[in-house]
């Protein structure tokens, strides 16, 4: 009972002390609760049986990144326990010296790291169970699910999912406080607070040389990853990322001594105030941790471009799928030799017409003459940089220019004209957009059925014909009708509309198609499928990303605020001599202010210019869903990371403050 006592009231007096711990528990807890009771509204969602399999498929996944999550969370409580330790050492040996033996603190410790479990597991279920409720509903407005149904609702499944994994890690940490007491003599106890961390003194030249190399390292991998992404391999890519590691550990290892010697060269600067002192101190700090500063940059740089990259995936899903999605069916027949046209062949699948409306057929032409190369042109193959994802001899698409205008006039696109030796070209992709108005800018002719035909226009038609997620029509060739009267058609397309008048006969409809067996030539999607799909990437993406962007977050700046922490415990006499000699308090904390702002943004804005260079490649990576939302993403990217990265910085001040005036 007297130790129960004992503890408690060690965890109330030191409770500032613990308050960046508590924080990065609850944090865990709340997080981790929140997207694994991402199912919980599901069961009371009206959804179709599309959204059905892909919202259980995010839970599986996020079932499975809870995994790594888990990992990562267990080192940073084991290594924020292992600060609270070290912090508390003299008192542990003020213990023993009063007769306490290790069994007895190592008791303490349990009673005091099973309170804190308890406590924080509690707390952050609570905010977990209230960030869930606003979790459902941006999951039930992401799949556009209506909410009319909507109830308050407890994960029992990711409650107990939450409080067995934390279990283990609170289980582990007790074990390894046991361990680590039972390993301590009462002469180093008794002087800890005198034991520094042994600070290496680097060559300032060698510094600067690494520095510099590393600069050029960087800009390197820079290059090969954004104006080159489309030329290198697979390994040249994974070399890139390895380049970009080496050259984070060179620059943290050299930028200290850099950084030094060009503020001594500006004696103004660096005797002003306690500049020198707090330049000392930074460069004690990063020279002491350039692996730390190296994983958390890396950490930071993840959470950026994760986070931006997904944000913007899934604003683009969203605001291309009702623009390219303006027909209910689709049904395409490759005709493989064979001259039956789709209606024959729905017919004998028994495909009921009536159900549809607004049918409109065409045809697909493809001639040996017209492949990527004719049509792109000699000029512009010398130009040529592999934007397009295929073989340079594979076939053009030809359409007919009355069945081009029928879907036109259906998708309320202009009608055009042609004159009889004119061609024009339809297309959306912006990768390719370039390269197409290039070769109709030079006046590029296409030889089809025996006759030349030139371009009516210098620049491409934008538009589409087929329905998809995204604008991704690399290009149709539409020519006069009579161009292709002896050309051999490489596939049919179907479009329609559900003849229905309410959302009951629609889903009818839609249930009929998905039974519906299609031979193996044949293939049909609908605008409900598309869309379910496309919605239901960005939503995977964005889930996952949002949920590794947090815990790369968290954990870069709890390493940081610990760092710091300890570095304040060792500088403590430091601080003291300050004093002693004169320098006010005002000063002292500005000093340590500067000290802990540097230290925050130095891995943070390297962060944010490989994260520059990191968010367009991943856009080129991921244009073919579109560009859209960019900005956004980076602004709600910025909101987040100042949120939390920010409140983690003013928490280690405070503490950093009052460990230097005790």
């Amino acid at each position: 009972m007297m130790l129960f006592k004992l503890s408690l009231k060690n965890i109330k007096k030191s409770f500032k002390d613990y308050a960046i711990y508590f924080l990065t528990l609850i944090l865990g807890v709340a997080i981790f609760y929140v997207f694994n009771a991402m199912d919980s509204q599901q069961a009371m969602m009206d959804v179709s049986k599309s959204k059905k399999e892909i919202m259980n498929l995010m839970n599986n996944l996020l079932g499975g990144v809870s995994v790594f999550v888990s990992f990562v969370l267990g080192f940073l409580i084991i290594y924020a326990n292992k600060f609270l330790i070290r912090k508390r050492k003299k008192e542990f040996g003020i213990y023993m010296t009063l007769g306490m033996s290790k069994g007895h603190i190592s008791k303490i410790l349990l009673i005091e790291t099973l309170l804190i479990g308890l406590i924080s597991l509690a707390v952050g279920l609570v905010v977990g169970i209230f960030f869930s409720q606003l979790m459902s509903i941006v999951v039930a407005k992401m799949f556009e699910v209506d909410m009319s149904s909507y109830t308050f609702s407890l994960s029992t499944a990711a409650m107990f999912k939450t409080m067995i994994y934390f279990g283990i890690m609170y289980l582990l940490v007790m074990v390894l406080n046991v361990f680590v007491i039972s390993r301590y003599k009462l002469i180093n106890l008794i002087t800890a607070n005198k034991q520094n961390e042994k600070v290496k003194i680097k060559n300032p030249i060698l510094s600067i040389i690494i520095f510099v190399i590393s600069i050029a390292i960087l800009s390197y991998a820079y290059y090969q990853v954004t104006v080159n992404i489309m030329n290198i391999s697979f390994k040249q890519f994974v070399l890139c990322i390895i380049l970009g590691i080496i050259g984070t550990l060179l620059f943290f290892y050299g930028v200290s001594g850099f950084v030094l010697r060009l503020v001594q060269a500006n004696k103004k600067l660096y005797l002003k105030n306690l500049n020198m002192f707090v330049l000392r101190q930074i460069n004690s700090k990063i020279n002491t941790t350039v692996f730390s500063m190296s994983v958390i940059c890396i950490l930071l740089f993840l959470t950026i471009t994760i986070f931006s990259s997904a944000m913007t995936l899934n604003l683009a899903v969203s605001k291309d799928l009702k623009e390219v999605t303006p027909m209910d069916i689709e049904i395409l027949q490759y005709t493989d030799g064979n001259d039956a046209t789709i209606e024959t062949e729905l017919e004998r699948l028994n495909f009921n017409i009536d159900n549809y409306k607004d049918i409109i057929s065409f045809n697909y032409y493809r001639d040996k003459n017209v492949t990527v190369a004719t049509a792109l042109g000699k000029e512009v193959m010398r130009n040529y940089s592999d934007e397009f994802k295929y073989n340079n001899q594979m076939p053009e698409n030809l359409m007919k220019l009355s069945d081009y205008n029928k879907v036109a006039k259906q998708y309320g696109s202009e009608v055009l004209s042609l004159a009889k030796d004119e061609y024009l070209v339809v297309a959306d992709y912006e990768e390719v957009l370039e390269y197409r108005n290039m070769a109709l800018e030079g006046g590029v002719k296409l030889k089809v059925g025996g006759r030349e035909y030139k371009p009516k226009y210098d620049k491409i038609v934008f538009g589409f014909v087929e329905l998809s997620t995204s604008h991704s029509n690399t290009g149709i060739f539409v020519l006069p009708d009579e161009a292709l009267a002896e050309v051999p058609v490489s596939h049919r397309v179907l479009l329609a509309n559900y003849n229905a008048d309410n959302d009951a006969e629609y889903d009818k409809i839609e249930n009929m198609l998905e039974d519906m067996t299609l031979p193996d030539n044949m293939s049909g999607r609908s605008k409900t499928q598309l869309y379910d799909s496309a919605v239901g990437v960005g939503a995977i993406v964005t889930f996952i990303g949002l949920y590794l962007g947090i815990i790369f977050l968290i954990s870069s700046a709890a390493i940081l605020a610990l760092k710091e922490l300890s570095e304040s415990l060792d500088n403590k006499e430091r601080y003291q001599i300050l004093r002693k000699i004169g320098a006010a308090d005002d000063m002292i904390n500005k000093s340590l202010f500067k000290q802990i702002g540097i230290f925050f943004l130095v891995p943070l804005l390297l962060a944010i210019i490989h994260s520059i260079f990191g968010i367009k490649c991943a856009n080129e990576m991921l244009s073919v869903f579109g560009r859209s939302g960019m900005l956004v993403s980076i602004i709600l990217t910025a909101l987040f990371i100042i949120a939390i990265y920010g409140c983690y910085f003013l928490l280690t001040y405070f503490s950093s403050k009052r460990i230097i005036q005790e």
